[in-house]
């Protein structure tokens, strides 16, 4: 490309550019005027190019309505405006010599048009950067370059791209979401309405009424405000986590499981999904039986009981899971009120308990409420701790009571602007329940003593030594030391509702509370196993993916829940199931703040949360406080935890869902991967740490399958197997399709679990190609060793220069320190050719059936089908079918169905046999090392190894305990040792006619022509055998003709023979 600016012109003449401006008028009326000031350039007046009318053609409309802006006609960046106060309707262009280019503008509707309109390339969208599906349906793409060259190469004002009215694609999905929305389509909550609101009614409990005056009495006041503060702490981290993780792109729904799943992957989210969406089902069990329990308490004092206590329960709990059901069913909208409502009683509850805090009554005393007294308070600072239990068993019964952060995130599909409204609902939500958890603490012990008889009588005496600090409000309850007592903060779980101004109002704070709790968890459950069912992470579950109405709301996840929530109503005993449920959560929490530590460990750029106050290795302790906490609340319910979330992990990592989400897992991996392959590249090789890593030439991977399944056979977990293709081409190459098929190739590799990475290039022939791939390919350490061709079976049959350059191609692989293995069948190694084994190509790839008279490394795609040199056409009849044809298939000829069959043979199991290895030079120990590899895998496990050395006839003997000696010191097992004493006897005189009739095509046959013609024939081919090199090798050639005669003779039924 030239350094100079484009030329812009106006005028008729066209510079003879790569950069050719036209400016083109939208109509007659109003041509383009002449373009003043000189502009540089060539100015010789000849014709544009035709590459100049193509891909480089750059239009500018004369018209200022069709003129969207100046970057729109494909001006450089030093462009600026001129505006004038003429009016006219043309546009000049032209350059100033001072290295600006100018446009006059003489229309002011000029910046009325909106800029991307017309331009052919795409303005910045978030819609090009998703990895999922746009709202709207696919995620939209940005032109590539060629699109963009294609856009060029059309008519100006073709599809009505220059009248400045066609909207993007970006426009139109935004124009259709706005209007779904106008249409009052979708519910979306705020941050107060969604998440502050849901969270606060979740953490406020059944706990906060009917236990937290229990826990004051047995851990004191002192002790109680650590266990809400270490719960608090837990809960304050996954808040930060949860925030931080909701900030790092776009949320949707499914809360807990969406968060974890698109941070650590589908494995870790799969498994935590499912237990935490179980554990919310199971959750609404257990507030209603909460509830239930309270009314039936209500019904039991009034003697109102229906049947007995455990089926009112039952009858009760029924029918308010299938009252909430209904609310949820409503819709969200609903739910959402109900929630406002319920909130307002349980505000109202909480503010009655202060409000008669204040307000002792004698009538009040008896049962150990004296109002706030300094003597009450330093005797409840200190711990109680009675009936076996301790500070860890009071705070296992307090901490689900701090549970249920997690509210707002599961809605996280309902929420307006998720990445706001999370952190900010969640942590304030934190913070109140916090402080209120901690006022009520501090006020239950600073006003109500420990126990209490409920007796006016019980007075002060002066015969009695009383020392408590009713004893100083008068009052003496020393008899409560026996036990029997109703009242005070350890007797009487209803202590708060004697403390209130209203009693009943507490009742209803606690129905209030369970209820809440129950709806939340109920509307939680669906929306997370919903999410779960969508990505198809586990099988059987993609019926409960389907939404109903405008908010997509799951009615059959809502009707699974409510079949796991009266299961556990109807059992009406949830002592035993509690903790598990606790530990569920605590599971999804400790994963959650692992997610933050495991992302910010990986160091990605992607990983850049808008929430800035997080830290990796305060997360990295919530997570294992997590764990500590699950263990502390119930040693074996947190091993039953642990084993359900391995065995769906283990599940899904086997499985391997295909999605991809970007995990930290991946980024991690990435890192690893990195940091060792640098660490490997500063140690120097050793002999022992040699292993073989293959850079095999199949062409396409199912195009040669034999050559890739006996490689990957030696090389599977072991060392390297790259699969090189030399794409042959002499136009110009198609990137586009290399890029396309180097995913298709890859993928087919790992659905057929082989270990391999796949590595095409382009060139004019099979050697330069080769070249690129040995001198390129690999990283580091990890990089080739020895290169692994199939054997030119066609060699005297095609052109020779094709055979030099096979020739060459393996002189190549040693001059660059190279091993060199060569497969060699007798049907052949190609597949490609046959019908039916192109699943993995596109059309436009097969190759002719008839290519006996093509050579396997010619520039031209079409190749011979035995030699492995050329670019592989086809695949196997297993291959997956990665692109449908519909054909007609013929039958196949006798010699298509033998090379089938044995490019299939080592896929099977080999049976007992031999490996014959003729060791007869010294090649470094790789002849060795490859055999020994395969005697270590299971189907050439029953094959044994036969070692044939050269030596003399009266040393056999000797050169067999030799070779014997090296091999154990090699710890080689090997069934036999044959010594070939003669070897060096002359071959048969049947076998050098035979010899000499090959290479009789091949002679220069200097004698028969002039020694300048003989000349100018070898430099031009320089394969020719002279007669003078003939006699020089002669020795040599007879060697290999006895070699031929010995393979015959001892090797016939080998199952593979190495040499």
């Amino acid at each position: 490309m030239s350094g100079q600016k484009p030329s812009l012109k106006s005028g008729g003449s066209s510079a003879q550019s790569r950069f050719q401006v036209d400016t083109v008028a939208e109509s007659s009326a109003s041509p383009p005027g002449p373009a003043p000031g000189p502009a540089p350039g060539p100015t010789d007046g000849s014709k544009p190019s035709d590459e100049s009318k193509g891909r480089f053609r750059v239009v500018g409309f004369a018209d200022l309505g069709a003129l969207g802006s100046a970057m729109d006609i494909g001006l450089p960046p030093d462009v600026f405006h001129e505006p004038d106060t003429a009016k006219s309707d043309s546009v000049s262009l032209h350059s100033t010599g001072t290295g600006h280019t100018h446009v006059s503008d003489h229309s002011n509707t000029y910046y009325q048009r909106t800029f991307g309109h017309n331009t052919i390339d795409a303005v910045p969208n978030i819609e090009f950067y998703r990895q999922t599906a746009a709202p709207l349906g696919e995620k939209l793409s940005r032109p590539s370059l060629s699109e963009l060259h294609d856009e060029l190469d059309k008519e100006p004002f073709e599809d009505g791209l220059a009248n400045g009215d066609e909207p993007s694609a970006a426009e139109q999905a935004a124009a259709a979401l706005a209007a779904k929305e106008a249409k009052g389509g979708t519910i979306k909550f705020g941050w107060v309405k969604g998440v502050l609101i849901r969270c606060m009614l979740n953490i406020w409990g059944v706990m906060l009424f009917i236990r937290m005056s229990w826990i004051v009495g047995q851990a004191g006041i002192g002790l109680t405000i650590a266990i809400i503060l270490m719960a608090t702490v837990v809960t304050t981290i996954t808040g930060l986590s949860t925030s931080a993780i909701a900030t790092n792109g776009f949320v949707r729904g499914g809360g807990a499981y969406y968060l974890i799943s698109r941070s650590l992957g589908p494995e870790f989210g799969g498994s935590i999904g499912l237990i935490f969406a179980f554990a919310n089902a199971v959750a609404v069990a257990m507030y209603v039986v909460g509830f239930a329990e309270t009314v039936v308490e209500m019904l039991n004092d009034v003697d109102a009981l229906m049947t007995d206590e455990l089926n009112d329960i039952r009858i009760v709990g029924t029918l308010t899971v299938i009252l909430l059901l209904g609310i949820s069913v409503a819709g969200m909208e609903w739910e959402a009120k109900a929630q406002i409502v319920l909130l307002v009683i349980l505000l109202g509850a909480i503010a009655n308990y202060f409000i008669g805090s204040f307000i002792p009554t004698d009538s009040k005393e008896p049962k150990g409420f004296f109002g706030y007294n300094t003597a009450i308070f330093i005797e409840n600072l200190g711990p109680d701790f009675r009936e076996e239990e301790t500070f860890f068993s009071v705070f296992a019964i307090f901490f689900p009571a701090a549970t249920g952060i997690l509210a707002g995130a599961n809605i996280s599909g309902d929420l307006t602007d998720p990445q706001s409204a999370i952190p900010k609902g969640t942590l304030l939500a934190i913070l109140v329940t916090g402080l209120t958890y901690i006022a009520v603490a501090i006020s239950a012990g600073s006003c109500i003593v420990r126990d209490a008889t409920g007796d006016h009588n019980d007075t002060v005496s002066d015969t009695v030594n009383c020392t408590d600090a009713a004893c100083t409000l008068g009052y003496d309850f020393s008899i409560c030391r026996e036990g029997g007592c109703q009242y005070g903060l350890m007797n009487d779980f209803q202590v708060m509702g004697l403390v209130s101004g209203f009693g009943p109002l507490i009742t209803a704070g606690i129905f209030s509370a369970t209820l809440s709790s129950a709806l939340a968890s109920l509307v939680s459950a669906p929306k997370v196993f919903q999410a779960l069912c969508k990505d198809k992470i586990y099988p059987g579950l993609g019926v409960f993916a389907k939404g109903y109405g405008k908010n997509n709301e799951p009615l059959r996840g809502y009707v699974l829940t409510f079949c796991i929530g009266l299961a556990f109503i109807l059992i009406a005993q949830l002592n035993i199931i509690a903790p598990i449920i606790s530990n569920f959560f605590l599971a999804s929490y400790a994963l959650i703040n692992f997610s933050v530590f495991h992302a910010s460990l990986a160091n990605s750029p992607g990983w850049r949360p808008s929430f800035k106050y997080y830290n990796m290795w305060v997360s990295l302790a919530g997570a294992i406080l997590c764990c500590v906490v699950m263990f502390v609340i119930n040693w074996w319910a947190a091993l039953v935890t642990l084993l359900i979330v391995l065995a769906l992990y283990i599940y899904a990592s086997y499985h391997k869902p295909d999605v991809n989400w970007g995990s930290s897992t991946q980024a991690l991996m990435y890192n690893q991967a990195l940091t060792h392959s640098l660490n490997l590249t500063g140690v120097e090789d050793h002999v022992k740490n040699f292993r073989p890593q293959c850079l095999v030439l199949t062409g396409y991977p199912n195009s040669r399958p034999a050559l890739l399944h006996l490689v990957q056979s030696y090389t599977k977990n072991v060392g390297l197997l790259v699969c090189g293709h030399v794409k042959t081409t002499s136009r110009r190459p198609n990137f586009k399709e290399l890029s396309l098929d180097h995913v298709r190739c890859q993928r087919w590799l790992q659905e057929k679990r082989i270990k391999a990475f796949y590595t095409p290039v382009f060139s004019d022939n099979l050697r330069h190609g080769t070249q690129f791939l040995l001198q390129a390919v690999g990283l580091g350490r990890l990089k080739p060793n020895t290169l692994v061709m199939g054997f030119k079976n066609n060699w005297s049959d095609g052109d020779m220069r094709d055979v030099e350059i096979y020739i060459n191609t393996i002189h190549d692989a040693f001059d660059l320190q190279f091993g060199v293995v060569i497969l060699r069948l007798q049907d052949g190694l190609d597949v490609s050719h046959i019908h039916g084994q192109d699943d993995l190509l596109s059309p436009h790839e097969k190759t002719p059936v008839d290519t006996k008279q093509q050579v396997l490394v010619t520039v031209s795609p079409a190749k011979d089908s035995d030699s492995d040199s050329c670019p592989s056409k086809t695949t196997s009849s297993q291959s997956s079918p990665l692109i449908m044809r519909a054909e007609t298939k013929s039958p196949l000829s006798l010699a298509d169905q033998r090379l089938l069959e044995s490019s299939q043979q080592f896929k099977k199991k080999q049976g007992k046999g031999t490996i014959d290895v003729w060791w007869l030079f010294d090649d470094g120990g790789l002849t060795l090392l490859i055999p020994y590899l395969l005697t270590n895998r299971s189907k050439w496990g029953d094959c044994r190894i036969r070692v044939f050395i050269g030596g003399k006839i009266n040393r056999i003997d000797h050169d067999r305990r030799v070779m014997a000696t090296l091999l154990s010191r090699f710890r080689i097992d090997y069934s036999d040792i044959n010594v070939l004493g003669d070897i060096n006897t002359k071959p048969k005189k049947h076998n050098k006619l035979s010899f000499k009739e090959l290479i009789e095509p091949y002679r220069l046959k200097e004698d028969d022509m002039e020694q300048e013609a003989a000349e100018r024939l070898k430099a031009q081919e320089p394969w020719r055998i002279t007669d003078n090199e003939l006699e020089l090798y002669r020795a040599k050639s007879n060697r290999q003709i006895r070699l031929n005669e010995l393979l015959k003779e001892h090797s016939s039924s080998a199952k593979l023979i190495v040499m």
